[in-house]
């Protein structure tokens, strides 16, 4: 090797390790200035991160409507949040607040329990259809297979799908798929 690539070589390493060493200017290693690590019992995954520049997926999109806040506490008392920002594409059945005050006195307050957990989460999973079918596609349908391993009937009544007896009131496109807002809660079938 020549002489002058040996100096260059040496050099460029000479730098390399000054420019990696572990102290700030004032000699104290980096290590000191982090803080102390403390336990957190915040949640984490794909449903917690922040981003305001995509098209909003289905939990944004039920937290954001102030006639979803039922579903979105029971969303979170089930811990589902992260599967419902997954890639989907995923087609959720959304009941309105009218639609959860429906139900019988105490329902809700009982399903938000920490005991009835899996009850909870079993009733939302029938609310959730892997796919991403308009209004007008679902007329084609008979049944749909849900992420709770049922199905759930489609009727068509004057034109328009029934989805297990429940009326859309509204469909809005996500970014992982659609919310069809629904004016009833959807009760899986007891077996």
């Amino acid at each position: 090797m020549k002489p002058i690539k040996k100096l260059m070589l040496s050099a460029f390493c000479l730098s390399l390790f000054l420019g990696c060493k572990n102290e700030n200017a004032e000699g104290t290693s980096v290590e000191a200035d982090k803080p102390a690590a403390t336990e957190t019992t915040e949640r984490t995954g794909q449903a917690f991160i922040e981003d305001d520049g995509s098209t909003p997926n289905v939990l944004q999109i039920a937290i954001g409507s102030p006639d979803h806040t039922t579903l979105v506490a029971a969303v979170q008392a089930a811990q589902l949040e992260n599967a419902l920002v997954n890639a989907g594409p995923l087609m959720v059945f959304a009941p309105t607040n009218e639609a959860f005050a429906a139900l019988p006195e105490g329902t809700v307050e009982d399903l938000l329990k920490p005991e009835n957990k899996d009850a909870l989460a079993n009733i939302l999973k029938y609310h959730v259809t892997p796919g991403n079918y308009s209004k007008e596609f679902l007329t084609k349908f008979k049944k749909l297979g849900q992420a709770n391993n049922q199905s759930l009937t489609v009727e068509v009544i004057d034109g328009e799908p029934m989805i297990g007896g429940a009326k859309i009131l509204a469909s809005i496109p996500a970014g992982n798929g659609i919310v069809h807002v629904i004016d009833k809660v959807l009760l899986p079938p007891t077996e």
